[in-house]
């Protein structure tokens, strides 16, 4: 059996995603490890970053963003087909830019692929998510959280990534350019792991969640939309009061270490009292969010209201 693994991503380094951390959180278990690279800017690190690392399974393969072609965030997605289509393992391992997989998921994760290796109903393994906020000790519990994702699939020609990369779907005789096609498109049958993805994509420092949010804006709306919210300041980051956040009290990955000691943004952030009134509250902040969190969570056993889910879950 072999696992491939595989990303994509532009501007990591500058973006301040843990790119490097997110590939050496899975080598252990890998056989080799794709990265679809785009056209950084010439400030950015990230191919050092990664070449830094300097494994032997890790193959760099040079791409060009065309959010014009691929508008509404599916360059995310062509970036990710570009990165699997060059995967030669019978499973293929995908991990966003900031997605992290703790060392003690490892085994189990392996264990998995090689318990369905040969029952080709399962088309891919279904994870649980921990989204991190602010810093790195409050993650969501939030209703209209995603809780579950597809990250491992089959190397299956007909599996593409859908919509904005944030997960897969079957589509036959795709074109390559609407990936966010409905219909002629079919969820993954997948089996449930027992383990977490760390998403860190909401933790970094206020000023550099700006530069992403407007990034991840440009990648969706197009630059003439964001040069238009530039001028009403829509990228002012606030991330809030975290009190009414989950508490995490665990150990992080040990890829992890180095970067959290690099959180310095403490006395930006806002631990209790009420949120600023000058800005648009944060979809968790709102009544009608944390009332279907509390029933979530108080009534209905961490059931989710109305949850979309984007697969086909296989009972044991």
């Amino acid at each position: 059996m072999r696992i491939s693994g595989f990303t994509m991503a532009k501007n990591a380094d500058k973006l301040y995603y843990p790119m490097k951390q997110a590939i050496m959180s899975i080598l252990p278990i890998v056989d080799e490890f794709i990265v679809a690279l785009g056209d950084n800017d010439i400030d950015d690190n990230t191919r050092k970053e990664i070449e830094s690392i300097g494994d032997p399974k890790i193959k760099i393969i040079d791409t060009v963003w065309d959010i014009n072609k691929y508008s509404r965030g599916t360059e995310n997605a062509h970036q990710t087909d570009i990165a699997k289509e060059n995967c030669t393992g019978d499973w293929l391992f995908y991990l966003q830019a900031d997605e992290v997989i703790h060392e003690k998921f490892l085994d189990e994760i392996k264990l998995s692929c090689e318990k369905h290796l040969h029952d080709k109903n399962v088309e891919g393994l279904l994870f649980d998510y921990k989204h991190f906020w602010g810093d790195y000790n409050h993650y969501h519990v939030s209703h209209g959280w995603y809780r579950k994702e597809i990250r491992i699939v089959r190397n299956n020609p007909e599996i593409h990534s859908w919509e904005s990369a944030q997960s897969f779907r079957r589509i036959p005789n795709f074109d390559g350019i609407d990936y966010r096609q409905q219909e002629n498109t079919y969820k993954l049958k997948v089996k449930q792991l027992k383990a977490e993805v760390y998403h860190y994509g909401w933790v970094r420092p206020p000023k550099l969640m700006r530069n992403k949010t407007k990034a991840l804006a440009t990648i969706h709306k197009g630059a003439e939309k964001v040069a238009e919210m530039e001028k009403n300041k829509k990228f002012d980051f606030d991330y809030g009061p975290l009190n009414i956040l989950k508490q995490f009290t665990e150990p992080h990955p040990k890829v992890m270490q180095d970067w959290i000691t690099k959180f310095d943004w403490a006395d930006e952030l806002q631990y209790s009292g009420k949120p600023n009134t000058d800005r648009i509250k944060h979809k968790h902040e709102k009544i009608k969010y944390r009332l279907a969190t509390f029933i979530e969570q108080n009534i209905l056993n961490n059931k989710s209201l109305g949850e979309f889910k984007n697969y086909i879950l296989i009972k044991d």
